[in-house]
């Protein structure tokens, strides 16, 4: 007898999956912060040394705002396992993907720059148009599946 895999079963599949990997996201913003820093937007950067002034935007420091990142990302995660919260999360994780795509842009960017490495535009040109997929992805989540 073959085994039927429900609307349902796909979706609860399908979460678990995308909570695996926000957790794993979110992990390597510890683990690893710097990988994530060229991809938060300068004008968010609050700088404390003075050396420039800081805009209205610029209320965490760069740590901050990777630290602040990796947290939402692990609370997405069980959000996303947590079946009454799914769709809401779920919107939110799309809404937190689409907006990465400033910052993945504005690392591309530079990336290109005279200040740019190699490896650094190879890397930002992979980070880039991953984000829309995953931007489907989180999108597919947001559905209420009833059936079972």
């Amino acid at each position: 007898m073959p085994f039927r895999w429900s609307g349902r079963d796909l979706q609860t599949l399908s979460a678990a999956a995308m909570s695996a990997l926000l957790l794993t996201s979110a992990a390597k913003h510890f683990r690893e912060p710097e990988f994530f820093h060229p991809v938060v937007p300068e004008i968010l950067c609050r700088d404390d040394s003075g050396q420039r002034p800081n805009g209205p935007l610029a209320v965490l420091s760069r740590e901050e705002w990777v630290a602040a990142s990796g947290l939402l990302e692990a609370a997405a995660a069980v959000g996303l396992l947590i079946p009454a919260a799914r769709p809401a999360t779920a919107g939110c994780v799309t809404a937190m993907f689409t907006a990465f795509l400033v910052g993945h842009v504005g690392a591309l960017r530079t990336a290109y720059g005279p200040a740019g490495t190699p490896r650094q535009r190879t890397v930002h040109t992979l980070r880039l148009p991953l984000q829309a997929p995953l931007i489907a992805w989180a999108w597919t989540l947001t559905r209420r599946n009833r059936r079972s």
